[in-house]
């Protein structure tokens, strides 16, 4: 096959690729308005509190919420103490006084927070 014949299928591969890399990625975390989302019945749960979901209360007398879970991620917003979070799910970064996980937040906006100040409550969140 001559290089001639083999520009065209070069050409759309690349397209193809460059489309793909461009194209957001598409999931369904349960916030739709789909009633019959991954979330279940809606009927029978308070619209307010998404059943995936763990709450949490903050400790310290005013947090900053991250980009990322370390102290270098840009402060996306402030939380004060006493302030109930909802917590989407949890990981390791940075250690905050000896507490390694942080807490990515969807209050408003999707943010991380150390949960060396956020005391949860009831069921730990799951791992991101």
């Amino acid at each position: 096959m001559s290089l001639r014949s083999r520009f065209p299928i070069a050409v759309a591969v690349c397209a193809l690729a460059v489309t793909a890399l461009a194209t957001p990625a598409v999931a369904d975390d349960g916030w739709g308005d789909d009633p019959q989302s991954a979330s279940g019945n809606h009927q029978n749960q308070n619209q307010n509190q998404n059943p995936r979901l763990s709450r949490g209360v903050v400790t310290a007398s005013s947090l900053a919420l991250r980009s990322a879970p370390n102290r270098g991620g840009q402060i996306i917003r402030w939380a004060e103490r006493g302030e109930v979070v909802s917590i989407f799910c949890r990981t390791n970064g940075q250690s905050v006084q000896g507490n390694r996980q942080w807490y990515l937040l969807t209050d408003g906006t999707w943010a991380w927070g150390s949960a060396r100040y956020i005391r949860t409550i009831g069921s730990a969140p799951r791992w991101c």
